[in-house]
């Protein structure tokens, strides 16, 4: 889930306020233990595999992966992870394990068959730094499916892009993922350390996925999401708190409609006031250590209204599902009192409203922003010369500070594992003709096994093998 909106070099400073130090990865030391015939050696194993590749992702696109039906998807790569040898744990998520932990999200829906999988790989012998390897496979709605070019569940490849919900966001860097780990066997190494191979859900609507993970007792030294960034590191995000509104009324046949009270309408009083709340929130942001060069970094959106019940009847209820976005080091609870606040007020002086105000319920993503800290310099290092191996030597990765947000913040925040994401080049993600450019897949490819080959080491196997 990314919106992308400044780029720059690792050269800002953040404040001891945010709990975060200096760091400028791009001017560290990018050296490497990998010989030029090794890079050469490996970026061929992934040219070899390029079009199972392509294969593998038409076919994940293909399968809808969409909340509370992710079973198949997570089947078809429990089945990859299992073909190639991996050590398989596959579980159904029991949200009684999650809730008490910092980060929950209220779940509203059938929650009983979402599972979490993950394969580990554990080498013959440990060299190196261990690497958690996370994507997730939870897409967004395609809205109307006549307003796009191709059906989104359809891949097509057209110009050298692959069209559909989800190869972008973020199926494309999840297959990344796992045919960088099938290029180093092609060519005939192991990663020299503990890796988990971590296939995730939730990460459109709460993140519970990823939490799953690490509640399991999943840990690493760092920890990579392959997000579609085209190539940037995502620096800071915001934090975003979902919630209902739920406003009822008073039905009356639509003939004396002046005697009721129309909760659809009434709802939009509502939202104009949280529109204000939210150009205040944003005013204020001028002030953020991080994001205050960031035009308008918080956005409010009621994304999805249901209301009434009949054309003619003055509709008794309506309910709108919002989001909000907050600033790193925003106190969350804070955050909430002042929209309960907002609703409050906009229903004070209300012909209505002011007798029936309405509920206020939080669901969904209750998360707070992150900034990554100098805890990840070393594994940026690592990136970067991974980055100049691809991209050409002086070439330097650059940063954006995301209006959005990824499941980096449950790693970085609460269980002290450095993790941040790099991806490949995607367009309308979230939109119609959602697409991913492929020769960035390929190259993210080649990248994420060069950096594999760094940070965990590698260990010659008996022969190179294609899995």
């Amino acid at each position: 889930m990314i919106a992308q909106t400044s780029t720059l070099l690792f050269q800002y400073h953040l404040s001891e306020s945010e709990g975060a130090h200096s760091m400028s990865p791009s001017n560290q030391a990018s050296s490497s233990n990998l010989t030029a015939a090794t890079v050469d050696l490996i970026e061929a194993a992934v040219d070899a595999g390029f079009d199972d590749q392509i294969r593998f992702l038409a076919d994940f696109v293909r399968i809808p992966s969409l909340r509370f039906e992710e079973g198949p998807a997570q089947d078809y790569i429990a089945a990859a992870l299992r073909a190639r040898g991996y050590k398989v744990d596959d579980w159904t998520i029991d949200l009684s394990d999650l809730e008490h932990l910092d980060g929950f999200g209220q779940i509203h829906g059938d929650f009983s068959r979402a599972r979490s999988v993950v394969g580990s790989h554990h080498p013959r012998r440990t060299k190196g730094r261990s690497l958690i390897l996370q994507g997730h496979l939870d897409v967004v709605p395609t809205g109307p499916s006549d307003m796009w070019t191709d059906p989104p569940f359809e891949p097509v490849i057209r110009d050298g892009w692959m069209y559909g919900r989800g190869a972008g966001d973020m199926k494309a860097g999840t297959v990344a993922a796992l045919f960088a780990l099938d290029a180093l066997a092609r060519a005939g190494f192991e990663p020299a350390a503990i890796l988990h191979f971590q296939s995730v859900i939730e990460e459109e609507s709460t993140g519970l996925g990823a939490l799953s993970t690490l509640q399991r007792g999943y840990r690493a030294d760092v920890a990579v999401l392959p997000e579609p960034s085209d190539f940037q590191i995502n620096r800071a995000q915001i934090g975003v708190l979902w919630f209902r509104l739920r406003v009822r009324g008073r039905p009356v046949h639509v003939a004396v409609a002046g005697e009721g009270s129309n909760a659809i309408m009434a709802s939009y009083d509502v939202i104009r006031a949280l529109q204000e709340l939210e150009a205040e929130w944003n005013a204020r942001a001028a002030e953020h250590p991080v994001y205050n060069d960031v035009r308008h970094p918080l956005n409010f959106n009621a994304g999805k209204i249901r209301g009434g019940d009949w054309a003619s009847s003055v509709p008794a209820w309506c309910d709108v599902d919002c989001r909000m976005g907050v600033l790193p080091g925003q106190d969350l609870e804070a955050a909430k009192a002042e929209i309960a606040a907002c609703v409050v007020a906009a229903s004070r002086d209300h012909p209505f409203l002011s007798n029936n105000p309405p509920e206020v319920i939080w669901n969904g993503f209750q998360a707070e922003g992150y900034v990554l800290d100098d805890t990840v310099a070393p594994p940026l290092a690592v990136m970067q010369g991974a980055y100049e191996k691809v991209f050409g030597t002086g070439q330097k990765m650059k940063e954006n500070k995301m209006t959005a947000l990824t499941d980096t913040r449950f790693y970085g925040l609460y269980y002290g594992v450095p993790a941040f994401c790099i991806g490949p080049r995607a367009e309308n993600i979230h939109g119609f003709d959602e697409r991913v450019e492929l020769e960035s897949v390929r190259k993210l490819t080649v990248l994420l096994a060069l950096f594999i080959a760094e940070w965990c080491g590698l260990n010659e196997t008996s022969t190179a093998v294609a899995p």
